[in-house]
């Protein structure tokens, strides 16, 4: 499996219809998801899901 890394989270990368998509991993009661054409905005994505739930966390 393919993953993205970044801030010590992980996420996968998966592809249907020429399409990426994944979600982070290791969380029990949150769903972290992205989708994208490509891999650079995929990444961006994922970066910014993780930024989003570390501000709002609190």
């Amino acid at each position: 499996m393919n993953t993205l890394e970044y801030r010590g989270y992980k996420g996968t990368i998966e592809t249907e219809d020429d399409t990426l998509f994944g979600h982070v991993l290791g969380f029990k009661n949150v769903i972290i998801s992205y989708e994208e054409k490509n891999i650079d905005e995929l990444k961006d994505d994922f970066q910014n899901g993780i930024d989003d739930y570390l501000e709002n966390k609190e």
